[in-house]
């Protein structure tokens, strides 16, 4: 179900604050171009914390107006409350979503029942598939792979992971115990080879925001199992998967997109612009791999 190259897509902003949906449907259309397996908006890249209710619906919609019968949308439906998770969830399947990416309750740290019954109450209240998005990093906490096993068990629409824990072991645990039509995706585009590698299907990629044609060729060659193809692309891209984290996602995808002439570089509070010496790095990085 869940295969590829699914690009975590950022939301562009003016300069006076508002979403830049022109600039929106731009960056969409070059992910269809370069034949993504699917495009997720607002989830942390398309910095979900900071949009209102109404943004998010307006992206969600014509994110799947562009999309229809090219390729699937997973909206960013996640929050620290269940409720509010089960409504997002459902009207982002009412605007065409394909599936809803739903992270880990943050903040408030529940056990990991609580996540079970979370996950489960989404899940239950909805017929799109969910993609549970695991990110200790961001949430404070892990779901667990015994959770997880339960959860793809009593709920048949828990159709896949994002997995974002780091964790390489976790990652080959859940594989080897879930069935396998559950998929596995690696939320970081570093280690994303090496996940295929043990049985995972793909990527949530923050790189395939600028380097779309690169990151699929790189996941199909994967896929394919044309490993000495793959290593020789990952170690070419391995500077980028370096220096796109260099600071806090999206900084500097955003940074590198309004390099790049795609995007005006904005943000809203707390995000802010990279440091000055980071993004003087970030555009050598660039310049010496011809991207900029």
């Amino acid at each position: 179900m869940f295969k590829g190259v699914y690009t975590a897509i950022v939301t562009p902003f003016t300069a006076d604050g508002a979403v830049d949906y022109e600039a929106f449907k731009k960056l969409i259309d070059v992910q269809i171009e370069n034949k993504v397996a699917g495009v997720v908006p607002i989830g942390t890249t398309g910095e979900s914390p900071t949009l209102t209710e109404e943004e998010k619906e307006k992206l969600i919609s014509l994110c799947a107006e562009k999309c229809k019968g090219k390729c699937q949308v997973i909206a960013g439906t996640g929050t620290n409350s269940t409720d509010k998770t089960i409504k997002a969830t459902q009207k982002a399947e009412s605007l065409g979503a394909d599936a809803a990416l739903v992270v880990n309750p943050y903040y408030n740290k529940p056990t990991q029942e609580g996540l079970y019954l979370h996950f489960k109450a989404v899940a239950d209240a909805v017929k799109i598939p969910i993609v549970v998005y695991n990110i200790k990093g961001r949430t404070a906490i892990n779901v667990e792979t015994p959770t997880l096993m339960r959860l793809i068990t009593d709920c048949s629409n828990i159709a896949a992971v994002k997995e974002a824990s780091g964790d390489l072991n976790q990652m080959k645990e859940v594989i080897a115990q879930a069935p396998s039509e559950f998929d596995v995706l690696s939320g970081d585009d570093g280690i994303t080879l090496d996940l295929i590698k043990e049985g995972g299907k793909g990527v949530v990629s923050v790189a395939s925001n600028f380097i779309p044609a690169k990151m699929v060729s790189l996941v199909d060659a994967a896929l394919s199992e044309k490993y000495s193809e793959a290593d020789a692309m990952q170690k070419e891209l391995e500077p980028f998967f370096d220096g796109e984290f260099m600071e806090t996602n999206p900084l500097p995808i955003k940074a590198a997109l309004a390099m790049k002439g795609m995007i005006e570089e904005h943000y809203r509070l707390p995000m802010c612009e990279m440091s000055a010496d980071n993004r003087e790095k970030w555009k050598k990085i660039l310049e010496e791999m011809s991207l900029v």
